[in-house]
């Protein structure tokens, strides 16, 4: 299968329109040529596209007959963990397949690890998890969820280093702003969102609903400010106004909310 083919499987299967995949990449024109094999992508083009589609560049690359490097990766992926390491670690690397061959080897590591942390090795789990961070920080493959986990498993492995791995464990405004939607209780919800406080428009808009429950209008507003204008939240800003008697602001914001209204 060409390159142009394999782009063109792949935008399909990502459920993309030309114009979605391309935008500020190529014109459509371009990418419509690189598709049906008259053109071909820079090899910066085509990184970005790939990363695009989630796919690792090595898959539009693959062409036969493959290169030594090439054909290591593809063994590489449906092999075990301690053979993934011995094919990748060896022989000249390819700064195209890179990116797969750093991926491939941390979750191999990390493979590995969980199978040592079973037999109680702990210090050989350890090793092996903080080299597999090595490798994922030198992938754009290697996602948070991914480095999640990495983190958790070097707890198993060093219980005593908590305070370290909870500094440097990815965080996530959607687990927070789930974990405090699920909460009832406005005090309580405010506390969940203290506990692991954002610079996001979400956050701000939960913050503030909560302190609105509570009646900290002035709280609220603050926090109603930071948040996407929105009618629900120009309607609070309002009401707090109104609450705090500032009847100036409650009027500008009863005036914004007609704007978005007429519209």
């Amino acid at each position: 299968m060409e390159l142009g083919e394999r782009l063109k499987q792949a935008r399909l299967e990502a459920g993309l329109s030309q114009r979605q995949l391309c935008a500020g990449v190529v014109t459509r024109n371009m990418l419509s040529q690189i598709e049906n094999g008259t053109a071909k992508p820079s090899m910066d083009t085509l990184k970005v596209l790939a990363f695009r589609l989630e796919k690792p560049l090595s898959w539009f690359l693959e062409e036969d007959p493959v290169t030594p490097a090439q054909n290591r990766i593809l063994q590489a992926r449906s092999a075990e963990p301690q053979r993934v390491l011995a094919l990748l670690a060896t022989g000249e690397q390819d700064p195209l397949l890179d990116p797969e061959r750093y991926l491939l080897c941390a979750l191999a590591r990390m493979a590995l690890a969980r199978q040592a942390l079973a037999q109680n090795r702990r210090a050989y789990a350890q090793g092996l998890l903080e080299s597999a961070g090595e490798d994922g920080a030198k992938t754009p493959y290697f996602t948070q969820a991914m480095e999640r986990e990495r983190v958790l498993l070097l707890f198993q492995a060093r219980q005593d280093l908590a305070r370290d791995l909870l500094a440097i464990l990815p965080r996530d405004p959607g687990e927070t702003l789930l974990r405090a939607a699920a909460e009832p209780d406005p005090a309580a919800r405010g506390r969940i969102l203290d506990a692991d406080p954002w610079e996001d428009p979400r956050w701000n808009a939960a913050r503030a609903e909560a302190h609105f429950q509570l009646s900290e209008f002035a709280e609220a507003l603050e926090c109603f400010h930071k948040a996407e204008q929105t009618r629900q939240t120009l309607q609070r800003q309002e009401e707090c106004c109104r609450e705090l008697g500032d009847y100036k602001g409650a009027y500008e914001y009863a005036c914004k909310l007609r704007m978005i209204n007429d519209k």
